[in-house]
This record gives C-alpha cells, sequence and structure tokens, in this order.
C-alpha cells in the first residue's frame, strides 16, 4: 500500500490506515490488527470476536459484521428488545431499509429476520396479542456466547463519541448486568 498508493506521501500512512481501518469496522465489522510491527503486516478479524460472517447465496458477498454489530448496539440501548419499528428507524441512518436491497448487505430484511434468526444471533419474536402483528428482537443465543453487552457498549462509545453522554448512564447498568450473565 506505502508503494502502490502512498509513493510520494508515506509520513501520512498512519493517518491513512487508522481512517481505513475505521471505515472496514463501521461497514464490515473487521478490525485491523498488526501482527508484525517489524515488518507492517496486519490481520483483518471480526469485530467484537463475532464468527459470523453474513455470506448469503452465491458467496461474493461482503462481511455484514458491521450491520450485526450496530444491530446488536440497537438491541442493547433499547433496554436488550427492540422493536423492529425501532431497529428500522435506527438503521435507516446507515441507509439501511426493509425491502430495499443495499449494496453491502444486500436484503436487510432477509438477512436479519431469517438468516441471522437461523444461525442464533438474533431473536425475531411477535409481540403477544399484537394486532396487527408487530415484533421484537433480541440478542440470540450466539451473541451471549461470542460477545457481550460491555463489548458492545465500548464499541459504541468507540464509534459515536460525539453522543457520549448519550451512552453514560447506561454503562452502569451494564456493567452491573455483565456481572449477572454467566
Amino acid at each position: 500500500m506505502l508503494n502502490a498508493v502512498l509513493r510520494d506521501d508515506q509520513d501520512h500512512f498512519p493517518v491513512v490506515l487508522s481512517q481505513a481501518s475505521e471505515c472496514l469496522q463501521l461497514v464490515f465489522g473487521v478490525d485491523v490488527k498488526e501482527v508484525d510491527p517489524r515488518e507492517h503486516s496486519y490481520v483483518l478479524v471480526p469485530t467484537l470476536g463475532l464468527t459470523c460472517d453474513g455470506m448469503l447465496g452465491d458467496g461474493q458477498s461482503m462481511p455484514k459484521n458491521g450491520l450485526l454489530v450496530m444491530l446488536l448496539g440497537v438491541i442493547l440501548l433499547e433496554g436488550e428488545c427492540a422493536t423492529e419499528e425501532k431497529m428500522w428507524e435506527a438503521l435507516s441512518v446507515m441507509g439501511v431499509y426493509p425491502g430495499r436491497e443495499h449494496c453491502i448487505y444486500g436484503e436487510p430484511r432477509e438477512l436479519i429476520t431469517n438468516v441471522w434468526v437461523r444461525e442464533g444471533y438474533v431473536e425475531y419474536l411477535q409481540v403477544p396479542n399484537s394486532d396487527p402483528p408487530c415484533y421484537e428482537l433480541l440478542w440470540g443465543p450466539r451473541d451471549h456466547a461470542e460477545t457481550s453487552k460491555l463489548q458492545v457498549l465500548e464499541h459504541l462509545l468507540r464509534v459515536n463519541t460525539r453522543n457520549l453522554s448519550s451512552f453514560l448512564s447506561l454503562s452502569e447498568e451494564v456493567l452491573s448486568d455483565e456481572k449477572e450473565w454467566p
């Protein structure tokens, strides 16, 4: 990358790598980790240790962990149970809408309510006695096994430092809940 992209501006590499890493984390849900400081070699690892690769169909799609991490954050911020309406409202900020094909995530309703439910990342439940039917989303068993509320909260704080005050009250609750999880 230094020779091909930053040939004449190699002193800018740390800034470029930092910004590219942030974009990879937010959009694709992968972190850039340095494996050899002497050789400046890096590896991509899933954000928060989630093993979901989010691959659909032909295997040619992009990683979708970024969307999963944001969804887990929405559920956490909504008190561990988010209505479908709240979920779509939050994801619309990322340009993700139900029934509308997204260039990275594909058809998000299918991914969230079918693929991730089947894989155990999301529980998608009908609200009892709702007419017309309303649905809510909860963390699935794989989320509980692969990450924690605290890790998701830390991730949200990193990517959303502009609204730090909105997370402060939640942090105490998350810390106390962490002690109760197996």
